[in-house]
């Protein structure tokens, strides 16, 4: 059994080209799909439910919160945590499960991004993710370990409201070694698009200039908790 959970806020458009996707990937394997619905004041619990997945609902408003509580419900012994505007394919699963069997502690994937997004931000994206998956570092959008390393790093911590892949990536390594898949995985640019270079670097360099103290609280983090969202999905940019 593997369990693939997706945190979810106001997904109703993403969600059912995510699901679909992981269905693809994982229809020949024992599998669940958990939608973490976290407050959504749209059809996100319809259309995941709709789509055959399990939905469980919180009201945090905080992704690490979203992650532990589909881990908390989640029956395999393989957890792979997807967010809701990332398509993966085999190459992701099969090469998570050939990790883990080689003694890898867990992992995640490289990031592509799917539409079209401004020449700032492909520079930008382009910098951040050489030097972010350079240190090793697994993206929020796909990571994967096992139900015993999971309990064993206690999960995502809560302390977060972002940054918290990167405590989670830094445990695991703690425990075996850390995988990035070569195969990247297909995330929507909504960011990229609907906020300006100056929002986004001027929000980026604040969290970098305050440290983690910055990430303790949803204050001056609006491009990741204000719930703004394109209105066509990814999949039809």
């Amino acid at each position: 059994m593997i369990s693939l959970v997706v945190p979810a806020y106001n997904e109703e458009l993403e969600l059912p080209a995510t699901i679909a996707a992981i269905r693809d990937t994982a229809q020949d394997r024992q599998h669940e799909i958990i939608v973490v619905d976290d407050g959504s004041t749209d059809a996100t619990a319809e259309v995941a439910t709709a789509s055959g997945a399990k939905v469980v609902s919180i009201n945090r408003r905080q992704i690490a919160a979203s992650r532990n509580a589909g881990a908390h419900h989640a029956h395999g012994q393989i957890l792979f945590f997807v967010d809701a505007d990332t398509r993966i394919n085999s190459h992701h699963v099969d090469g998570a499960l050939d990790a883990i069997s080689d003694g890898f502690a867990g992992g995640g994937a490289r990031v592509i991004i799917a539409g079209k997004i401004p020449t700032w931000a492909r520079i930008f994206l382009k910098v951040f993710c050489t030097i972010y998956f350079g240190l090793n570092l697994g993206a929020g959008a796909f990571l994967f370990t096992t139900r015993k390393n999971f309990d064993a790093v206690g999960g995502f911590n809560e302390e977060f409201f972002i940054g918290e892949e990167i405590y989670f990536s830094v445990a695991l390594r703690k425990l075996g070694r850390f995988k990035i898949l070569t195969e990247p995985v297909l995330t929507s640019g909504r960011k990229l698009r609907m906020y300006s270079a100056r929002e986004i670097l001027g929000n980026s360099l604040s969290v970098l200039l305050h440290g983690p103290r910055a990430a303790r609280s949803r204050d001056g983090l609006g491009i990741w908790y204000d719930g703004k969202r394109e209105t066509r999905s990814t999949s039809s940019q």
